[in-house]
C-alpha cells in the first residue's frame, strides 16, 4: 500500500510540476510579447525624437535683418513719428510673424535654437534703450513736463526680461504674463501714442539738445556692447577655432545693431529740418551706411579664431570694428549738434 501511495504522490508532484511549468511559460510568453509589442513604439518614439527637434528648428529659424524694413509713409499720420511707427512693426514682426523664441521651454522645437533668440533679444535690447529716451527726452517739453503714460507703460512693458515665460515656478506657482505679451503690449502703446501725436495730444520735441542727448546715450550703449566683445575676445579667442558662446555674443550685438540702424534711418525723417539747419545730412548718411554695414553682417559660421589668424576669422572683431566706426560717426554728429 505504502508503494501505491508513493506512486500517487509521485503523479500529483508531476502533475503539479506540469501545471506549473505550463503557468510559467505562459507568464514567460507574455512577457515576450508585451516587451514586443512596445519596442515598435520605442522605435517610433526614438525617430520623432531624432526628427522634431531639427525639423522644428529648421522650419522656425530666421534671422530676419531685412534691411528695408519700414512702414510705408501710407501707413504713418500725419504729425506722427515714422521711428515710433517702426518700433511697433518690428515688434509685431517678430512676435506674430515669426515667432518670439527666447522664452520656449524645453518641450518645444525652437528649445535648441540660439541665434534666433540672441537676435530677437538684441532686437528689443535696442528699442527698450530708446524706449526710455523716447520717455525721459523726446515725449515731453524740456524735462519739466509730465511723462507721457503711453510712453510710460511702453518702456516699462520692455523692461520685461525676454526669457520669460508663461510659468516659473521660482518666481510664482501661478502662471505669469510672458515676454512676448508684454513686448505686444508695448506695441500697443507706442501706436496709441503715435495716433494721439497725430492729433497733437502728445509731444515728440524736435529740438536740437534733445536729438543731441539721445545719441549720447545711445553711444555710451555701444561702449558697453564694444566693451563686451572686447572681454569675449581677449579671454576666448584663438584657443579653439569652435566656440560655443561667441554666436550668442555675435547676434545679440546684431539684433541690437539692426534695430538701432532702423531707429536712426527714421530719426532722420523725424528730425529732417534739425539735420538740414545744422548741415548734417552728409554725416548722418555716412553714418547710417557703416550702421547697416555692421547690422548686414552674416557670416555662415561665426569663429572665434585668433585676431591676428591666417586661416580661422573672428568674426566678433570684425564687428566690433564697425560698431566702434558707428560709435564715432554718432559722437562726431553729436558735437555738431552742440555748437
Amino acid at each position: 500500500m505504502s508503494e501505491n501511495m508513493s506512486e500517487i504522490g509521485a503523479d500529483s508532484r508531476d502533475r503539479i510540476t506540469g501545471e506549473d511549468r505550463r503557468r510559467l511559460g505562459s507568464r514567460f510568453g507574455a512577457g515576450r510579447i508585451v516587451r514586443k509589442s512596445w519596442k515598435p513604439l520605442l522605435i517610433a518614439v526614438a525617430v520623432f525624437a531624432a526628427l522634431y527637434y531639427p525639423i522644428g528648428m529648421a522650419l522656425i529659424h530666421e534671422i530676419d535683418d531685412d534691411l528695408d524694413f519700414r512702414v510705408e509713409p501710407a501707413g504713418v499720420e500725419q504729425g506722427a513719428s515714422y521711428t515710433v511707427a517702426t518700433m511697433a512693426a518690428l515688434l509685431d514682426r517678430e512676435i506674430n510673424e515669426h515667432r518670439w523664441t527666447p522664452n520656449d521651454p524645453w518641450f518645444t522645437p525652437t528649445a535648441g535654437l540660439d541665434n534666433m533668440p540672441n537676435f530677437q533679444l538684441g532686437i528689443v535690447d535696442a528699442l527698450s534703450r530708446f524706449s526710455v529716451e523716447l520717455l525721459d527726452q523726446i515725449g515731453r517739453v524740456r524735462g519739466s513736463s509730465a511723462a507721457d503714460e503711453d510712453l510710460r507703460a511702453a518702456a516699462g512693458h520692455l523692461k520685461i526680461s525676454g526669457d520669460k515665460w508663461t510659468w516659473n515656478p521660482e518666481v510664482s506657482w501661478l502662471p505669469t504674463t510672458p515676454a512676448e505679451d508684454e513686448y505686444m503690449a508695448a506695441a500697443r502703446r507706442l501706436q496709441t501714442y503715435n495716433t494721439r501725436l497725430a492729433g497733437g495730444a502728445a509731444v515728440f520735441d524736435r529740438r536740437v539738445d534733445n536729438l543731441q542727448a539721445t545719441i549720447e546715450r545711445i553711444v555710451a550703449d555701444l561702449g558697453s556692447a564694444s566693451q563686451a566683445i572686447d572681454d569675449h575676445v581677449r579671454d576666448f579667442a584663438g584657443g579653439w577655432w569652435i566656440d560655443y558662446q561667441v554666436d550668442d555674443e555675435f547676434y545679440r550685438n546684431k539684433g541690437k545693431m539692426y534695430a538701432y540702424y532702423l531707429i536712426f534711418r527714421d530719426l532722420g525723417r523725424d528730425y529732417e529740418s534739425v539735420l538740414t539747419e545744422r548741415n548734417l545730412t552728409l554725416p548722418w548718411n555716412e553714418m547710417l551706411t557703416v550702421m547697416r554695414t555692421l547690422a548686414g553682417l552674416d557670416p555662415l559660421m561665426v569663429m572665434n579664431g585668433s585676431p591676428d589668424g591666417l586661416i580661422f576669422p573672428n568674426h566678433l572683431t570684425s564687428q566690433g570694428f564697425y560698431l566702434l566706426r558707428a560709435r564715432t560717426k554718432l559722437r562726431e554728429i553729436s558735437n555738431i549738434l552742440l555748437k
